[in-house]
């Protein structure tokens, strides 16, 4: 799968809030930027702005739910700030945590590995036994990258497979991962849990269009990856109503058993609808790395029709090994489409730096934890559940993340680290924002979205070229509606009126 955005919990609500935003910021703007620039404090302050209050009671939002520090990088002391030192919610701008830590600790040119082994003889091309993967945490193995594995095995000399797969999950040991808990979206690819041997974020891609005659009454259905164990029955009928909600009413069941799903489709797809796609969280495991390697190997040219099964390879070396991409891919894909399972295993990655196998959340917190003793950064108040933000527990401060800031700028991989940060109105989770913005194009920043949190923190470059970092967080039932009065926060510090 290469749409690794559907995999965030931001993306889609993203592009949905910045729709119904657009209207309201382009007047929000033009009244509210003159005074907040002409009301902006040279000097760290507890009090914020008479013009960002102004613009936060717009929202709903009282300034007893937002944070705010900033400051200029190279200077000692922040420019200002507001309940810097309240720990709150930071939704996904958590993942500037997790990444930071990764970069620092694991390097950018890391990369995880999944092994094979051989559990049998192997003649002629013919293994008389059973083939044992080892996942070792790779956050990224996409379609792609799984056809390349199967390709590396098949020119290794593996043609068929007489027993059956057995994989071995067992690097990470989590309590049982249920995908409803968060917000009860149990098929959403954001609620994937981490796993060990991850493949294609455990999601599938359902293609819908109209048939290819007016004849036909029957809409085209096409499933990617075709898994032997997702099936469709029956294909919808087809309308030409006007293309509204066109998920909701095809009125999708799927029926998960986790070794087999089967996809019910009771309503109709309308042909103005045009070609149209949703991904699907389906299958436990083991069952979907079993889909996955039956239909891949044989499409490769192997041989394959055995079972799948949990075990534990030997400690001896694996028969062949592949190589993930590197972390410093990884960390961009988490930061500018704030994928969520990837940060999660990159957070969990950081545990074998405190203990052996298996690795925990745990472990990876104490060693973020002494990352940041190390290195001096304070984060008074940091709770990272998960690493990726997805959690209603995780909190942080303003300053704490200003401070994570300040560090990583200066950091030997700090002018990657910037980079990977979507920037305003051109990519990533800011791609529909900042359009109409003097910042455009000027601030990389990272985004948080969840129900009653919202938060922005990265850098801003402004018009006189000076760079700060900036953090942004707000946590109330309101925060949904809070997006143009932040962004008119990010503008203000890209003008820099009253500095210098």
């Amino acid at each position: 799968m290469s749409k690794t955005a559907l995999t965030g919990s931001e993306s889609n609500e993203q592009e949905k809030a910045a729709r119904a935003m657009k209207h309201r910021r382009q007047s929000f703007f033009f009244t509210t930027f003159l005074a907040i620039a002409l009301t902006w404090v040279g000097a760290a302050s507890a009090a914020l702005p008479e013009a960002w209050k102004e613009a936060l009671q717009q929202a709903g939002v009282p300034e007893s739910a937002v944070a705010v520090a900033v400051q200029e990088v190279g200077a000692t002391q922040p420019m200002l700030t507001h309940r810097a030192d309240e720990p709150m919610n930071p939704a996904s701008v958590m993942k500037l945590v997790t990444t930071a830590a990764a970069l620092d600790l694991l390097g950018p040119d890391y990369h995880w590995k999944t092994e094979a082994y051989l559990d049998g003889t192997l003649i002629d091309g013919v293994l008389h036994g059973n083939l044992i993967l080892k996942g070792y945490g790779d956050p990224k193995i996409t379609v792609e990258q799984w056809q390349a594995f199967m390709q590396r095995l098949r020119q290794a000399g593996l043609a068929q497979v007489t027993g059956d797969l057995i994989v071995d999950r067992s690097l990470f040991s989590l309590s049982a991962h249920d995908p409803s808990a968060f917000d009860r979206e149990p098929l959403k690819p954001y609620n994937v849990g981490p796993d060990a041997l991850l493949v294609s974020f455990k999601a599938v891609r359902f293609v819908f269009a109209p048939p290819p005659s007016k004849k036909d009454k029957k809409a085209q259905v096409a499933v990617e990856p075709p898994l032997a164990e997702i099936k469709v029955p029956v294909l919808p009928t087809v309308n030409n109503r006007r293309c509204g909600d066109w998920l909701d009413d095809l009125k999708p069941k799927f029926n998960d058993k986790g070794s087999v799903a089967e996809v019910r489709l009771r309503g109709s797809y309308s042909a103005r609808c045009g070609e149209r796609e949703v991904y699907v969280a389906l299958l436990d495991a083991p069952h979907f790395v079993h889909g996955m390697f039956a239909y891949y190997f044989v499409e490769a040219g192997g041989q394959f029709s055995g079972k799948v099964r949990e075990g534990k390879a030997p400690e001896d070396a694996p028969w062949l090994a592949f190589e993930s991409l590197p972390l410093s891919e990884i960390v961009l894909d988490i930061n500018k489409r704030s994928n969520n399972v990837m940060a999660q295993q990159v957070f969990l990655t950081l545990a074998s730096l405190q203990k052996t196998p298996p690795y925990t959340q745990g472990a990876a917190r104490l060693a973020v934890a002494e990352w940041l003793k190390t290195n001096k950064i304070n984060m008074d108040g940091l709770f990272v559940e998960n690493g990726a933000g997805l959690s209603r527990d995780s909190r942080v401060s303003a300053q704490g993340l200003l401070n994570l800031l300040l560090y990583a700028q200066q950091a030997p991989w700090g002018g990657f680290f910037i980079d990977t940060l979507p920037l305003a109105g051109v990519d990533g989770t800011l791609k529909h924002r900042f359009h109409e913005s003097a910042a455009y194009g000027r601030a990389h920043l990272k985004t948080g979205f969840l129900e009653n949190a919202r938060a922005l923190a990265g850098y801003v470059d402004d018009a006189q070229g000076r760079r700060y970092a900036v953090v942004i967080l707000l946590n109330h039932a309101n925060a949904k509606r809070a997006a143009p009065a932040m962004d008119a926060i990010i503008e203000s510090v890209y003008q820099g009126a009253g500095r210098g």
